[in-house]
């Protein structure tokens, strides 16, 4: 399969809305994802495509360190792929491209919330050995990746957006 990565526009929001409605159990992700970019807060939204079409999406929002702390950071959520096209390395791509964006843009780290086995491969580690703690309550699941430094402890906090939809 042909895959090719590329900034979302907004003609791709229809696209991205149905795969995440298709891809998570509840319309929050969907809300979550329209609400940071009605509120200019979308660091980084790619879509990967095939003939076409939009089969992924993936968002980068900014994210805050309590107490404040110099470094800039952004968390990755969601990241979704349309269930055809699944196992198929989309999702893989996808990370990829928006952690080489991160970098590019000259980010200090980035965090996420999901399956530690899945992330590790990309670089990602137990956020709290750095200590960084997160406003979930979970912890082997909240993972931190380093692109120049990480901040010194800290709570985490993503966009506020998050909060308004409890993803």
């Amino acid at each position: 399969m042909n895959i090719t990565i590329r900034s979302e526009t907004q003609a791709d929001h229809k696209a991205v809305e149905n795969i995440l409605l298709s891809t998570f159990r509840t319309n929050a992700e969907s809300k979550v994802v329209n609400a940071i970019r009605e509120n200019g807060n979308a660091v980084i939204s790619l879509v990967a495509v095939s003939d076409e079409k939009v089969v992924g999406h993936i968002l980068f929002s900014p994210v805050t360190t309590h107490p404040p702390t110099p470094e800039k950071g952004l968390g990755l959520a969601p990241v979704a792929v349309d269930p055809q096209y699944q196992l198929q390395g989309v999702g893989t791509t996808l990370i990829r491209a928006g952690l080489q964006m991160c970098i590019d843009l000259q980010y200090d780290y980035a965090v996420v919330l999901g399956s530690p086995k899945y992330y590790k491969r990309f670089g990602f580690q137990k956020a709290g050995n750095a200590g960084l703690q997160n406003e979930y309550g979970v912890d082997d699941e909240f993972m931190v990746i380093k692109f120049k430094s990480l901040p010194n402890g800290g709570l985490v906090k993503y966009a506020n957006e998050f909060v308004l939809y409890s993803v």
